[in-house]
């Protein structure tokens, strides 16, 4: 299987008045020509800023302090802005969580995806206005010729979404990332995106960088999952795996929050919660970035770097709960 994408051991740092925010502490991920990969994990946990950093969109101050981002061999770390913008929109594509403030409300929808096909392909204007409606057409838009004249704020919030995938596809880009790419929908146009997604990515064999918050979403559309909390990955592994056989306490929370495990009729009890909140990171812990809130805590968590340990196949999790003389192993229940 040919790597698309490659973080390794990937940090950011962004100078405050307070002090260096670390959002990204030591990231290490891959994802394959035709696999999905989901990042998950709660907000503030760095996830949308490693998918900006892999894009070379972090804002203002923010940078790249250590490791690597590769796009199959080659490294992008040091690209300026002129090679960035070769890169985006052509080998790398983006869906937005918020597409209503991702467009120019000043250009008509078509002619915002064909800008794209005459910067990165070379087709004449009108070449890409009838591209950008075969596009259009193809993400399940009706009269698309029609749609495409008309500018965005025309458009409900289910069809802007499916018009920004269509931009973000437009050159067939090797990778796509997509971040939060449903939050802002209703439930039956959060399925109808996911499997236009699914299929554009058989189609055409697109490594899908997945960036979300919602484990029902991953358990659709994922390959693989990685989860993270502090800045770092601390469980990652194949769906099935994560799901059914969980290795971090924090990864378990996640599940146990789901309302969809809990939702009986006559069943009064409430969500499970995870207590507390994540740890600065102008000050990251020495250890685990999930001590205090982990009801599994033990002393060595707190006082130093977390190990990775390998589990079956490509399974992983940065926990001492996972060292083969700590017990209990299981922590599903």
């Amino acid at each position: 299987m040919t790597t698309v994408l490659a973080l390794d051991d990937l940090q950011v740092e962004i100078p405050t008045r307070d002090g260096i925010v670390r959002p990204v502490r030591g990231v290490t991920l891959q994802v394959d020509a035709g696999e999905t990969l989901a990042v998950v994990g709660e907000s503030g946990c760095g996830k949308s800023m490693t998918a900006l950093a892999a894009m070379g969109l972090l804002p203002k101050g923010a940078r790249i302090s250590g490791g690597e981002v590769r796009l199959r061999e080659r490294r992008l770390n040091d690209l300026d802005e002129a090679g960035w913008n070769r890169l985006r929109g052509g080998r790398i594509g983006m869906v937005f969580q918020n597409p209503m403030s991702s467009f120019n409300p000043t250009m008509r929808v078509g002619a915002q995806i064909a800008e794209t096909l005459v910067a990165h392909r070379g087709l004449t204007w009108r070449e890409a206005e009838l591209r950008a409606v075969a596009l259009l057409d193809r993400m399940q838009i009706p009269s698309a010729a029609q749609r495409a004249r008309q500018f965005p704020f025309e458009f409900s919030g289910g069809m802007l979404q499916r018009a920004m995938i269509a931009m973000a596809v437009a050159c067939e880009p090797t990778l796509l990332i997509a971040d939060e790419p449903t939050t802002a929908l209703d439930v039956t146009v959060q399925v109808e995106v996911l499997a236009l997604l699914r299929d554009l990515q058989q189609e055409r064999g697109m490594a899908l960088l997945l960036i979300t918050h919602d484990l029902g979403v991953v358990a659709q559309v994922a390959d693989r999952v990685a989860v993270m909390y502090a800045g770092q990955v601390v469980e990652q592994g194949a769906v099935d795996a994560i799901f059914h056989a969980t290795a971090h306490p924090y990864t378990l929370g996640l599940k146990r929050s789901l309302p969809s495990q809990h939702v009986h009729a006559g069943d009064d009890e409430p969500l499970a919660v995870i207590r507390g909140t994540p740890p600065d990171l102008i000050a990251p812990p020495p250890g685990c970035g999930f001590y205090a809130r982990c009801e599994s805590a033990m002393r060595i968590c707190e006082s130093g770097a977390v190990p990775v340990f390998e589990l079956e196949g490509s399974h992983c999790a940065r926990c001492w709960l996972r060292h083969p003389q700590c017990k209990p192993q299981e922590l599903i229940s």
